[in-house]
């Protein structure tokens, strides 16, 4: 007989399965004992003030350690004040003796009726919060945002002119980094105490193009054992001369970024200037060598978080902590504006100024900021330049942009041509066998003709040689062991190309001088196809370089010729090492 199995059948499989007799594991479970209710503590007077001493030491902590703007335009409030309410509200709980069914529901209208007035605060917070990001939607003010940089339009060789020798900045701020670890390395009563402050700004100093920048303390440590005479010392980088100096000071810097406590910098500004917003400050020094702090103040200026732009600064002794707000900054300080603020500014009128729906489609006229920028000093103020490119394409540069990092006057000047990673990679190719790597270029106006200038750099970080491209035709390439040298060299390659006159290949006059001497040693070489004849003369160490297709009469050069020559001088005096472009020379009679 077949087996048969039926569903209810308590038998079938010996005896079966009793769901009734199933007690998840326990056949005699414990009844659970009800949660024994929490006493509130004390009188409701009590509890309040309760609630608001915990509350008021968390927001002091708090302040303390995260120093947020008490300012409506500042995210960092509102996230400070929905702390404080929960804090009280958390306090609330517990004091009141609160229990509830444990649902968000119970706990939701406790805190509704018991804690109204922060419940109130959050409800009022994300209504302007709301409200504020919709009045600085870019979408809805995409007008207001393009206006945030007013922009002229200029002639770049009209207005830009050809810059000397002693101005032109020829490190980066790594070379710069490298020169100044290396100067102090050589002082053995500071290196093993201080390290420098990453965070060079480069300035005009005394005429000069420096990057400066203060010291710090080696460790926590070190700072307790030297706090009390602060911080000795800072560092000078001239970007021509590629010299480091550490500056001492007759009484230690006592406020900076690296400090602790009450020293901080950024305690410092907090505690005197609560409701203020502020960039990161930046070093920099008076024309009398005094350290001071340039704290650029930010403010919103399109709805309450929207067209972010700077109104005046705060200015931090560095050694006494004294300070003061200047709307409009004296004019020793070189940077107010940062980099990106003045790029974004850029980015923001050139996507939005025909439109945001322009931006997205069509985008006619849009254009970007290329990725990288350099600072250059004209007429005693220091100018970001960075180039511009169209947002459809990042092949080439449509023009660039000159801004006062103090006063924020910017310049757009039409220039297509290369962008600067191409000249990069065009100057680094007239090196190949060096391995050299190109530093990002500076724009200049040599003889009328824009020009990227930069550093060639060897693997140890340091400068080796310059190059110079032609930002139009960017396959115009000179290099040279000096910039004389290189700017001679340029020159020439742009008369043979047809780019200016026979007339202009001679560098800039006043750097040019005449003397008479002795040739001692005559040494010759081909670069770019033509001849350079290497003439040392009698009591130099120096070469001067004579290029037979300019100064033909170089042929008939021999030692013990007596000749008067015009070179271009670089620096001061002429180097007891290196080589002088020469632009020519007369034989002069032996016995005169």
């Amino acid at each position: 007989m077949p087996f048969t199995f039926q569903f209810g059948d308590s038998n079938a499989f010996g005896g079966g399965f009793n769901p009734e007799s199933f007690q998840g594991g326990n056949p005699n479970p414990r009844p659970r004992k009800p949660r024994k209710p929490r006493r509130a503590m004390g009188s409701p007077f009590t509890r309040t003030l309760t609630n608001l001493a915990v509350t008021l030491l968390f927001g002091l902590a708090y302040f303390y350690l995260e120093l947020p703007a008490l300012n409506l335009h500042a995210e960092e409030f509102y996230v400070f004040v929905f702390l404080l309410c929960a804090v009280y509200c958390i306090c609330a709980i517990f004091t009141s003796g609160f229990q509830g069914d444990g649902s968000v529901k119970g706990y939701f209208h406790f805190v509704r009726k018991q804690c109204a007035v922060p419940f109130l605060a959050v409800m009022a917070l994300v209504v302007i919060l709301a409200l504020g990001a919709l009045a600085s939607w870019v979408v809805l003010r995409a007008g207001s945002y393009s206006k945030l940089l007013p922009i002229q339009t200029g002639d770049f060789t009209a207005e830009v002119e050809e810059i000397s020798y002693d101005q032109i900045p020829m490190l980066d701020a790594d070379s710069a980094a490298q020169l100044g670890t290396r100067k102090l390395g050589e002082l053995a009563d500071m290196v093993s105490q201080f390290e420098i402050l990453p965070t060079y700004t480069q300035i005009n100093y005394q005429g000069r193009p420096v990057r400066v920048t203060s010291l710090r303390y080696g460790d926590l440590i070190k700072w307790f054992t030297n706090r009390s005479s602060g911080l000795p010392a800072y560092i000078i980088i001239d970007m021509v001369s590629q010299e480091a100096e550490v500056v001492r000071l007759p009484e230690g810097m006592r406020y900076t970024t690296a400090e602790h406590f009450g020293r901080n910098l950024y305690r410092h500004l907090r505690f005197h200037y609560p409701t203020m917003m502020f960039d990161e400050p930046v070093f920099e020094i008076d024309e009398a060598g005094t350290p001071f702090w340039v704290c650029p103040r930010i403010v919103r200026t399109i709805g309450l978080f929207g067209g972010v732009d700077v109104k005046g600064a705060v200015l931090v002794n560095a050694v006494t902590g004294e300070s003061e707000y200047y709307e409009q900054v004296p004019n020793w300080v070189d940077r107010l504006y940062s980099y990106d603020i003045i790029m974004q500014q850029y980015n923001f009128y050139g996507m939005y100024h025909n439109g945001f729906l322009n931006s997205m489609f069509g985008q006619k006229d849009v254009t970007v900021t290329t990725e990288g920028w350099n600072y250059i000093a004209i007429d005693d103020d220091v100018y970001m330049y960075t180039g511009v490119t169209s947002v459809t394409s990042d092949q080439s540069n449509i023009g660039f942009i000159l801004s006062n990092q103090r006063t924020k006057e910017t310049k757009f000047y039409p220039c297509a041509g290369a962008t600067e990673q191409s000249a990069q990679e065009s100057a680094q190719s007239q090196v190949q066998q060096m391995s050299y790597e190109a530093t990002f270029p500076l724009l200049l106006n040599i003889a009328g003709q824009p020009s990227y200038f930069m550093a060639l750099k060897g693997r140890d970080g340091l400068v080796k040689m310059f190059a110079m491209v032609n930002v139009q035709q960017y396959d115009v390439v000179s290099t040279g062991a000096t910039v004389a040298e290189c700017e001679s060299s340029y020159r020439q390659t742009l008369a043979h190309r047809g780019l200016i006159a026979a007339g202009e290949q001679t560098p800039a006059a006043g750097n040019a001088q005449e003397q008479d001497g002795v040739v001692t040693e005559i040494r010759s070489a081909v670069i770019g196809g033509d001849t350079h004849y290497y003439v040392r003369m009698e009591n130099s160490l120096g070469y001067l370089d004579f290029n037979a297709s300019e100064v033909p009469l170089a042929v008939l050069l021999n030692v013990r010729d007596h000749i008067r020559y015009t070179f271009v001088l670089e620096g001061a005096e002429f180097p007891e090492h290196g080589i002088v472009p020469a632009t020519g020379f007369v034989f002069v009679d032996w016995d005169n």
